[in-house]
């Protein structure tokens, strides 16, 4: 297991580990770095706008996190070995790794899960086993991010999906300074 204050200090330094396919540990640092905004440039896509509405889902946070972990890792190519997943669940257990779930009919239907510190959130994986379900866990990430007064949410990468949401890609220097403002808030996930 990763120890967690090795795990924090690397967030706090713009790194974070993933386990690369012979199963061994690496350290990520990309440059440039993909945001989501928490400001107005948010965007949330009008057929999703439309599930929203519908209240198809509940949202909860933290009631399912090793669940969350299980059903980001259920792919062909995964970066959450064995390591991975007990240092984050230990994160988890200290009060720093936190899911956002989708629950239909009693059901987990999707999710994410990422690491928070002082006013910064760091994405770290998502899954969805229902249509839209992870694009509503994001919504109300960035939701309640918004309300505890966060000022940064770290995708790593902008992937397609990430971008029809206004996921931005900064140089590496900015993405540090924006941390370095982050980290120094008081916020609380929870």
């Amino acid at each position: 297991m990763i120890p967690a204050d090795l795990l924090l200090h690397a967030y706090r330094s713009g790194a974070f580990p993933m386990a690369v396919p012979s199963g061994e540990l690496a350290w990520f640092s990309p440059d440039p770095r993909a945001i989501v905004p928490l400001d107005g440039r948010f965007h949330i896509p009008h057929g999703l706008q439309r599930t929203l509405k519908r209240n198809l889902f509940e949202v909860r946070i933290n009631t399912a996190f090793e669940d969350v972990m299980r059903g980001c890792a259920e792919r062909e190519d995964t970066w959450i070995s064995g390591e991975i997943f007990a240092s984050y669940v230990n994160l988890h257990r200290l009060g720093h790794a936190h899911s956002v779930e989708a629950w239909r009919e009693g059901r987990l239907a999707g999710g994410l899960y990422g690491v928070a510190i002082g006013g910064a959130f760091f994405g770290e994986s998502m899954f969805h086993r229902e249509t839209d379900a992870s694009k509503v866990a994001l919504v109300g990430l960035v939701t309640r991010l918004r309300e505890r007064g966060f000022t940064l949410l770290d995708t790593q990468w902008s992937t397609p999906h990430l971008r029809t949401f206004g996921t931005m890609e900064i140089p590496r220097a900015k993405y540090v300074r924006l941390l370095k403002s982050a980290d120094a808030l008081e916020c609380r996930f929870v």
